[in-house]
């Protein structure tokens, strides 16, 4: 066959090919809608959605927030998330805990759990999946000197929803939901009770789930990471906890993710009567999970002899934070917005850092102390 008439066939069957293909593109959104209607009452639907602070064209591919989702899995913030503390700094070995993988944990606790209830997962993994984008470096440590010196304090969660905001995307932040960002703000809780709510509640019954999924999964793998460091063993843990959520890791999440459904039915629709329906637990599991998350505060988390790890942790953030205060012309991100008080500019930058670049950072520019 000539070449000229093969170059002409292989054009049909091209044009034959994708001709389907896109037109049917444009229809998956809209079935994927469709299948949002056999969701519960309660649950968030993309279509629904109070929208984008810039509005958008929609995808033909994907609903709202599913389109969420992507956007925080390909920035920057969350590619940092693997090389971030979540509660030991620095540690050596390949199986702590990092806040990436405690995120991804969170994600699927959290699909879980929305699954069961009929709720929609798609919107809790995004906000799961965006919770921490904002911590600094160094764990809780980075947090809480960040806290300490800035004008108005730090909180995590704000700081994620600053980055989904206006940090990402060269200042331009990723244009999410509404729904997404109320779940990432209302993400934190208090030490007091698991299910306090003083910090804000979502207020989508998604970000419900993603709050108490987030415990659930900081409050088992840092057990974990507690006795691969040598500070405990599991047969340490209070009674309570071993007779109400079980003696080992799956054990326990398999009762707080069972109770968590079971205590939560009524979010299914399926409830005669019930209009306002909450995220909880059980009291006898409730209190298993903060008499838990006490011993992991007076045991790891506040443990004595991690104070002069968790100090020079802060003395890291506080001189970079600092430095740079007094020369913001050095710099050299995107994630800063110039227009912005030094302080503030300073704080996102120290923020963004993994723990690493922290520390080399503050190496280079003269910290004059033994590395972490």
């Amino acid at each position: 066959m000539p070449n000229e008439s093969r170059r002409l066939l292989l054009a049909d069957v091209v044009l034959l090919y994708d001709a389907p293909v896109m037109a049917h593109a444009s229809d998956v959104r809209q079935r994927l809608e469709e299948r949002e209607r056999l969701l519960s009452p309660f649950a968030g639907r993309s279509y629904e959605s109070r929208g984008r602070e810039r509005p958008e064209e929609p995808s033909p591919l994907r609903t709202e927030f599913q389109r969420d989702r992507d956007r925080i899995i390909h920035c920057k913030a969350f590619r940092r998330l693997k090389h971030k503390t979540q509660v030991f700094i620095a540690p050596v070995g390949d199986h702590f805990v990092t806040r990436l993988t405690h995120t991804l944990e969170v994600a699927q606790i959290a699909r879980t759990i929305t699954r069961a209830l009929n709720l929609a997962e798609d919107l809790a993994e995004a906000i799961a999946l965006g919770h921490d984008l904002g911590h600094p470096p160094f764990g809780h440590a980075g947090e809480d000197a960040l806290a300490d010196l800035l004008p108005e304090g730090f909180r995590h969660a704000e700081q994620s929803l600053r980055v989904v905001e206006r940090l990402e995307n060269g200042g331009h932040g990723l244009n999410l939901t509404w729904e997404v960002r109320d779940g990432i703000v209302n993400s934190s809780k208090g030490r007091e009770d698991i299910l306090a709510d003083a910090l804000g509640l979502p207020a989508t019954l998604e970000g419900q789930v993603v709050r108490l999924a987030d415990a659930v999964a900081y409050i088992n793998h840092d057990i974990a990471d507690a006795v691969r460091a040598g500070i405990l063993m599991e047969d340490e843990l209070p009674a309570v906890v071993s007779e109400s959520l079980g003696r080992d890791h799956s054990q326990r999440i398999n009762a707080l993710v069972c109770d968590i459904v079971d205590h939560s039915w009524a979010a299914t629709g399926l409830v005669t009567g019930e209009t306002s329906p909450r995220i909880s637990m059980g009291p006898s599991i409730q209190k298993a999970a903060n008499a838990l998350r006490e011993f992991l505060f007076q045991r790891v988390y506040l443990w004595e002899d991690r104070q002069a790890e968790v100090e020079r942790a802060k003395r890291v953030v506080r001189f970079l934070f600092e430095y740079y205060v007094e020369r913001p012309q050095e710099i050299e991100s995107d994630f800063v917005v110039s227009s912005e008080p030094r302080w503030r500019q300073a704080a996102d930058y120290v923020a963004g850092m993994t723990d690493l670049f922290a520390q080399n950072a503050a190496a280079r520019l003269g910290f004059r102390e033994q590395r972490l």
